[in-house]
C-alpha cells in the first residue's frame, strides 16, 4: 500500500535546525528518507552539501551515526562498515551511502561500480542536484547540456548529462530507482522496499538546488515537479531487472507532455539555451518516450 501523509512516520531522525540553504531539495530528502531508513543505520557521506547540512563538528542535524568519509572511498567505506557489522554479528544493522552527483557520477563512481559488481550489502542514494554546488556550483557528469556553471560560463555545458541509473542497471542490481524531492512519498516508498532487499541497491533523486540552478527558493516542489512533467526526469524502477514507470511519469503519455521551456524558463541556468538546442532536447524527451 503506497504511503500517505496519514501513515507517514511521526518518527523524526534529523534535528531541527540544519544549515541547508532555503529552498534546498535536500532538506526535503532528507527528513523522509531518514525516516524509511530507519534508526538502526550508519551513514557513509562524503564531501558534500550533505555534509554541510548535517553540520561540521561538534554539531549535527542528524540522529543517526554518520561516517564522513573522502569524496573517492563511499562505497568503498560503506562495503568496509558492512563487513566491520558482519565480523560483530550485527546483522540487523543497515548501511545507507548518501553522496551528491559530483561525488556518485564523477569522483566516486569507481568505487561505487566495485561494490555493485561485488553485491556488496547496502543501500546508495544519490541526490543529484546536477552540479557541484557545495563547491561553488561547478558542472559535473549530471549537469544537463547548455547549462551554465561557473565552469561552464559563457554557453553552458556542451556535453549530455551522464545516464548513471543505466549505469548502475548494467551491474544487474535487484533494485535500481528514481525519486524526486518534489514526490517525497515516493522517495518514502522505494527507499523502504529497497531497505528490505539484499545486495548493492542504486537510488537517483532528482534535488532542487535553489543558489545552483538560479530560482527563487519558494518554488522547489514546483520546478521539481515540472522536471518531472515535462519529461526531462522520469520516475522509475528496475526490480530484479524489471523496468517501469512509476507515479506520476507512468500516468503520462506524449502527448501530455507538458513543453520543456515551461522548465527553462524557471532557471536563470539554462539562460544560454539556443532555440534549436531545445528543439533537439524536446525531440529527445519525446522520442524517449515513444519507446516507453
Amino acid at each position: 500500500m503506497a504511503t500517505t501523509i496519514l501513515n507517514l512516520p511521526d518518527d523524526e531522525l534529523i534535528h531541527p535546525g540544519n544549515r541547508a540553504c532555503a529552498g534546498c531539495g535536500l532538506s526535503i530528502i532528507y527528513r523522509i528518507g531518514l525516516k524509511a531508513i530507519g534508526r538502526d543505520t550508519i551513514l557513509v557521506v562524503p564531501p558534500s552539501c550533505l555534509t554541510v547540512m548535517q553540520g561540521l563538528y561538534p554539531i549535527a542535524a542528524t540522529q543517526l551515526p554518520c561516517l564522513n568519509v573522502t569524496f573517492a572511498s563511499t562505497a568503498a567505506a560503506a562495503t568496509g562498515v558492512v563487513a566491520a557489522l558482519k565480523a560483530q554479528g550485527r546483522e540487523n544493522t543497515k548501511v545507507v551511502a548518501w553522496a551528491g552527483d559530483g561525488g556518485t557520477s564523477d569522483i566516486g563512481i569507481q568505487a561505487l561500480s566495485g561494490a555493485c559488481e561485488r553485491g556488496e550489502d547496502f543501500l546508495y542514494i544519490c541526490y543529484d542536484n546536477e552540479a557541484y554546488m557545495n563547491t561553488g556550483v561547478q558542472r559535473s557528469g549530471t549537469t544537463p547540456q547548455g547549462v551554465l556553471t561557473t565552469t561552464t560560463p559563457v554557453i553552458g555545458k556542451l556535453q549530455k548529462s551522464k545516464n548513471v541509473p543505466a549505469i548502475m542497471a548494467a551491474h544487474g542490481l535487484n533494485y535500481i530507482a528514481t525519486a524526486s524531492a518534489s514526490y517525497p512519498l515516493d522517495l518514502y516508498d522505494k527507499i523502504k522496499k529497497a531497505m528490505g532487499m539484499p545486495g548493492t541497491k542504486y537510488m537517483h533523486v532528482h534535488t532542487p538546488c535553489p543558489s545552483g540552478w538560479g530560482f527563487d527558493p519558494r518554488y522547489s516542489v514546483k520546478i521539481g515537479k515540472l522536471a518531472v512533467e515535462t519529461g526531462i526526469f522520469d520516475l522509475y524502477e528496475i526490480e530484479n531487472g524489471e523496468f517501469r514507470l512509476t507515479g506520476p511519469s507512468k500516468k503520462l503519455t506524449p502527448s501530455k507532455l507538458k513543453p520543456v521551456t515551461e522548465y527553462f524558463d524557471t532557471q536563470s541556468r539554462f539562460r544560454a539555451l539556443k532555440e534549436d538546442q531545445i528543439a533537439s532536447i524536446q525531440a529527445g524527451i519525446h522520442e524517449k518516450w515513444d519507446n516507453y
